[in-house]
């Protein structure tokens, strides 16, 4: 299954209890870095007495395979002195001098492996892993204002980066991750269904929420739902800690 196409300029948002997201996908394929992102947080948000979460999303393909020729660097460029017959030598011919060898010309090459998937051939199970990349905190309500801390100034909102990876061999369901955040009603975030992901492919994720509960270590836990057969389950949960300061 291929994973889902982006669609420049379309908006969507997923409404679960108290909690507003919301993402746009511009479309813009490249290999070795992200091709499209959800990166769109409602300005005003009804809060309906209960914490608002923001959410952004960036899509990382797997890396695409190319093959570099790269020359050995000593190699050289030799110079032949032609041989002097020894009649013109005894006749007292002038000797020649040559330059000594110089090395050649460096040159490096890199060839796109056309048609290749990064694992070849899927097989086995795929694996969704989770992983905590940075905790911190928004100064805004974008989730690009991300700043990166241990310690949550008071009227800031906490945030968390983190990453969901397919580490196995074969494509994913479609599935969602749910967010355990330390708000003052200890609400828990249900993200949208996300689109499938084969091997290697990855999606970095920010998300950040008001209305927190202050205190020394407040555990924002993430838990990814494969939604289906998974290689390994231990690699599903991540969790981070963070002071956030109260007034």
């Amino acid at each position: 299954m291929e994973p889902l196409a982006p669609h420049a300029g379309t908006r969507e948002s997923a409404r679960n209890g108290p909690g507003v997201v919301g993402c746009r996908w511009p479309g813009a394929p490249c290999w070795w870095r992200a091709v499209y992102s959800a990166r769109f947080v409602p300005p005003t948000v009804d809060r309906l007495g209960a914490a608002a979460v923001y959410l952004s999303s960036l899509f990382s393909p797997a890396q695409k395979p190319s093959l570099s020729v790269v020359p050995n660097a000593t190699s050289t460029v030799a110079t032949v002195a032609p041989s002097t017959p020894a009649a013109v030598r005894s006749q007292g011919a002038p000797t020649r001098s040559y330059p000594a060898a110089q090395p050649g010309r460096e040159t490096s090459t890199t060839t796109e492996i056309s048609g290749a998937t990064p694992t070849g051939t899927y097989y086995g199970l795929p694996d969704l892993a989770v992983s905590i990349d940075r905790i911190g905190y928004l100064a805004t309500t974008s989730a690009e204002s991300f700043v990166a801390s241990s310690t949550v100034p008071h009227g800031s909102r906490p945030a968390i980066v983190f990453t969901v990876k397919n580490v196995g061999t074969n494509v994913s369901k479609a599935w969602n991750f749910t967010a355990k955040i330390p708000t003052q009603t200890a609400y828990v975030y249900t993200a949208p269904t996300q689109q499938v992901l084969r091997p290697g492919e990855s999606i970095q994720f920010t998300l950040g929420f008001d209305e927190a509960n202050p205190g020394a270590h407040q555990t924002i836990s993430i838990h990814v739902n494969p939604g289906g057969t998974d290689a390994n389950a231990a690699n599903n949960d991540a969790s981070a800690t963070l002071t956030i300061l109260g007034s």
